[in-house]
């Protein structure tokens, strides 16, 4: 599933190419992929609106559009959201078209159609499910060394599935939660309440150090995804233990292991990260 970085990626990649940009018509080839309102209304109520800018919320895609309203789209674990122009061959499993001012085209696709977009009036977003109990930001200023250790110290669930929580922290997945966890030298089974303050200002370090390179490096791509523009993410090849299951660890040459933890596969170095 795209996380943070990855989702930052595509709002930048796009919002060069669609800020200013009005939606003259909206084609949806799958239904379920809008989420709210119903197609008809979704399509009615798009046409003519401008792209004031494009915003992200954890791994939430926030297009601003004139007459206040918002377009809330989440990848979820295959989608992408590409433009492109309109003479294009359409990519396999594409189910909605956007068709753009200027002659182009904004395509959503997703091979396994989990994937939602909704538009929203921009006084109900506060309230909207999945946007209303997100976390901090973890790059914004709300997320502070003091608000980390206050809430590890106030959990004691281990700290994969706590990062993974996206009330938690907003954006992280698995791939950033475990590499965050190797470099502040953490075991992603450890309880979150037994941390030092040495050791939670460490993770704080770590999660906005990987998160802030993997924005850098243009996102992950293992398979699916791809920017706005259809470019394959860079920091893959970057990546320290998340997918590296019985390779050397690059920091101190062990096997890296995989273990699960509340369903979830967890990636770690047994010599740097003791439990």
């Amino acid at each position: 599933m795209p996380e943070l970085p990855e989702v930052e990626t595509v709002k930048n990649t796009l919002a060069e190419k669609i800020t200013g940009l009005s939606i003259d018509a909206v084609d949806i080839l799958m239904p379920k992929i809008i989420r709210t309102p119903s197609p008809e209304e979704f399509c009615r109520r798009l046409a003519g609106q401008t792209v004031l800018a494009l915003d992200r919320r954890g791994k939430y895609l926030l297009v601003r559009l004139s007459g206040g309203l918002t377009l809330v789209i989440h990848l979820r674990m295959t989608g992408r959201l590409v433009y492109t122009t309109a003479t294009a061959l359409p990519a396999r499993y594409t189910h909605v078209l956007f068709h753009l001012s200027n002659g182009d085209q904004l395509r959503f696709s997703d091979m396994r159609q989990f994937g939602r977009i909704s538009l929203v009036e921009n006084d109900a977003l506060p309230l909207f499910p999945g946007l209303k109990d997100l976390g901090p930001e973890p790059l914004s200023a709300n997320f502070t060394r003091e608000y980390l250790q206050r809430e590890l110290r106030r959990r004691r669930t281990r700290l994969k599935p706590l990062l993974l929580d996206q009330t938690f922290i907003a954006g992280l997945g698995n791939i950033y939660a475990d590499e965050a966890l190797h470099r502040a030298r953490l075991h992603p089974q450890r309880p979150a309440s037994t941390l030092s303050p040495r050791e939670a200002a460490a993770l704080y370090r770590a999660i906005r150090e990987v998160l802030t390179e993997g924005i850098a490096g243009r996102g992950t791509t293992f398979r699916d995804y791809v920017d706005g523009t259809g470019r394959r993410g860079g920091f893959q090849e970057k990546l320290r233990v998340y997918g590296r299951a019985g390779q050397p660890c690059r920091q101190c040459g062990k096997p890296v292991e995989r273990i699960r933890i509340s369903g979830r596969s967890a990636y770690f170095c047994p010599g740097c990260q003791k439990q």
